[in-house]
């Protein structure tokens, strides 16, 4: 319970209600400094988002200079950090995704002309493990911002919709989620959805459009609030004055370059493509200022060039339905590939769409190369990691070698969530598998191409996935009333369209969905009409996947491991164990397979020889296997004496058989029968009350000559 003492200041508090649950914000009370901030509470989860922007615009910039970091803070959840240092240190792959997450809708509703520096602080200084606080924290931030003085004018939020017995469930808990077919986060406006990530255990687009609109409906009813609180405590926004333009250059340069846009338009391949918009730019620059030293003018027109262009092609898209490269606005370039190709690997697979290329990697491995993550929810491990690198010659280009950027870990984050529901259980199927995706051209969505390419592969390694999946990313050219849809688009028309909608899934549905829109947001119509683009695309796709490989193989991959697994009684693990671990190092030197013994008795037999796996298996199954009475076991004998045999019947079980049991005739001498060393079929006649187990020979060859 908190308390407040002395003349501490009254902050103004804004409660909302999503999905039967109180969120609240306040403001006015901590970092008062900022320029926007908010604290919001919902359940035990607290979160801090702070905004904060530069009086004047950074010289010299022509873009937002936005950035946006969240962290999570250990002691949120009365945790030590890990490591040798015992503080946060760089932000994880979680955090960096929710920094996305809040970045995506945001940024494109600030301003034309905007180049102030701008941060947006968000950190989870408080958890209760229960609710989610993603989308909190993106609503958060979004309202530091519209109460803020910086000049985001139009409110945004942010809500995560479940599937629970296919019903739809708002803002569901971490627990909820165990038992969800659909995790659906949707950012928007008052008029329209500008964000979606969501992964799905294969639904059908119709169940993925009505989640949809119950997301956009609760996004308005929180935002009508979020507006009442702005007029309340909002600040004034200041003003942005933006560059001044040339408009009678501007004219100028668009009446000069039609003719040339024109024959730039019909070039399809990429780099002659741009080789070529270059010799136009510099033919008109010589055309308008001749050949006067004009640095000025020259100057602004290769500023107004790249604008001027991508106007003209979006025209020609709006007018002509015709694209870039020559397609039709749902038709998806040439697709090849290949399975197999590298021989070391326990699968690989080329897929090449276009000039969009990647090569996907699977290593297949025990239950010990499970990525452990530790962070304010808990420890977790991971058994599927699918990892993208994007190195630069896949685009021509030449930059510094450093790790994962945000765009690396949001792409392979993507195709990860991709194709999960394809996973095999497992129960049945124990390794670990990860997933390598490395680019080696770039037109126009590599992601996509990365699950492609990761089912393949997959596939090729003899993980007995589900499905196929595949991806496609969609485009959106919009002019007022008009509005033309995209499939499989090029990197340039990533770059001046109005929509980037990416849709994976099987044949039977969608495993994943993100879209990031860069006008002020889209309709569900419109969104319903892309989706069913989108799905004759993936088909199309999928089609041509199949031609190279289109099942898993029947066997896995000669050099991966053959993972065998058993469960004994916690009771017997010490038994496998053995005294100083005596017993299951024996196992491992004898048979070369690796054994992972869990604290519920789960016991992972791991070996890239399957007849090593099935002997370790064996050893196991015999030191936890009871004796049965009645039963005829081989056995060796491993110890003589005056009055019997002492027989190994199971790996550390033995029983004597005495010497009026060896045999059916008087024995004088048990030497006579056995010697130490000898495999003797012997039959359990008894067991005493201390365990002592009682065997007999005789009663063994009875039975077997009556049999």
């Amino acid at each position: 319970m908190s308390e407040t003492v002395g003349n501490a200041p009254t902050g103004e508090t804004l409660t909302l209600e999503v999905g039967g649950k109180t969120i609240t914000f306040e403001t006015g009370r901590i970092a008062r400094q900022a320029s926007g901030s908010i604290i919001a509470r919902a359940g035990g989860n607290v979160i801090l988002a702070a905004a904060v922007a530069d009086s004047k615009p950074r010289e010299g910039v022509d873009f937002l200079p936005l950035q946006i970091d969240y962290r999570e803070k250990f002691y949120a959840a009365g945790k030590f950090p890990g490591g040798f240092f015992k503080r946060e240190g760089r932000p994880g792959d979680p955090e960096t995704l929710k920094a996305r997450l809040i970045d995506r809708p945001l940024r494109p509703l600030f301003p034309e002309g905007y180049y102030h520096d701008t941060q947006v602080f968000v950190v989870h200084l408080s958890t209760d493990r229960t609710e989610q606080a993603d989308v909190i924290a993106l609503t958060a931030a979004a309202t530091a911002l519209y109460i803020s003085e910086i000049p985001l004018t139009t409110p945004v939020a942010a809500v995560r919709v479940g599937r629970i017995d296919d019903q739809f469930v708002v803002n569901p808990t971490f627990e909820q989620m165990e038992d969800t077919t659909l995790d659906l986060v949707v950012a928007g406006t008052p008029a329209a959805i500008t964000m979606v990530e969501a992964g799905a255990s294969i639904i059908p687009e119709s169940v993925m459009i009505e989640a949809l609109e119950l997301a956009h409906r609760e996004i308005r009813a929180i935002l009508e609030r979020v507006v009442e609180f702005g007029k309340r405590v909002g600040k004034k926004k200041f003003a942005i004055v933006p560059p001044a333009v040339d408009e009678e250059l501007r004219a100028k340069l668009a009446e000069v370059a039609t003719a040339h846009f024109d024959k730039v338009h019909e070039i399809r391949d990429k780099a002659e493509r741009e080789t070529a918009l270059t010799a136009a730019r510099d033919a008109v620059i010589k055309t308008i200022i001749g050949d006067d030293a004009d640095l000025e003018r020259e100057a602004k027109i290769k500023g107004m060039w790249k604008d001027e262009y991508a106007s003209s092609l979006r025209q020609r898209i709006i007018k002509d339905k015709i694209r870039a490269d020559g397609r039709r606005p749902d038709e998806i370039r040439p697709i090849w590939g290949e399975a197999g190709l590298l021989p070391g690997t326990h699968g690989s697979a080329l897929f090449t769409r276009g000039q969009t290329q990647a090569l996907g990697v699977v290593t297949l491995g025990t239950v010990d190369d499970q990525q452990k993550i530790d962070n304010i929810q808990g420890e977790t491990y991971k058994r599927f990691m699918l990892h993208y690198n994007f190195p630069p010659f896949s685009v021509g280009e030449t930059r510094r070698i450093m790790g994962p950027g945000r765009r690396e870990i949001g792409h392979g984050a993507l195709a990860e969530r991709a194709l999960v529901p394809v996973l095999p259980d497992p129960e049945s199927f124990p390794q670990t598998i990860r997933i390598v995706s490395e680019i080696m051209e770039s037109n126009g969505s590599s992601s996509m191409a990365s699950v492609c390419v990761g089912s393949m592969a997959m596939m090729d390694a003899g993980v007995p996935t589900k499905a196929p999946v595949a991806g496609i990313a969609m485009g959106l050219i919009k002019e007022g009333d008009e509005a033309v849809i995209l499939s499989d688009i090029l990197g340039l028309e990533d770059h001046l369209g109005d929509m980037d909608f990416k849709v994976t899934g099987t044949a039977e549905g969608i495993t994943a969905l993100q879209m990031d829109i860069k006008i002020e947001g889209i309709t569900t119509e419109l969104m319903a009409k892309a989706l069913e683009q989108a799905r004759a695309g993936r088909l199309h796709i999928m089609e041509r996947m199949s031609e190279i490989i289109d099942k898993p193989r029947a066997e896995l991959s000669p050099n991966a491991p053959r993972i065998l697994t058993v469960r004994i009684p916690v009771s017997k693990i010490a038994s496998v164990i053995g005294p100083q671990g005596k017993v299951v190092k024996g196992i491992v030197e004898q048979t070369g397979a690796k054994v992972d013994i869990e604290d519920d008795g789960t016991i992972y037999i791991a070996s890239s020889n399957a007849g090593a796996a099935q002997q370790a298996l064996e050893m196991i199954q015999g030191i936890t296997s009871d004796v049965e009475i009645g039963k005829i076991y081989r056995g060796k004998v491993t110890r003589v004496m005056s009055f019997g045999a002492i027989v190994e019947i199971l790996p550390g079980k033995d029983g004597m058989c005495h010497i009026s049991e060896l045999d059916e005739r008087r024995v004088r001498e048990v030497e006579d029968i056995c010697r130490e060393g000898d495999m003797i079929a012997v039959q359990v006649i008894g067991v005493e009350d201390n365990g002592r187990v009682k065997l007999s020979r005789k009663a063994a060859l009875r039975q077997l000559k009556s049999a």
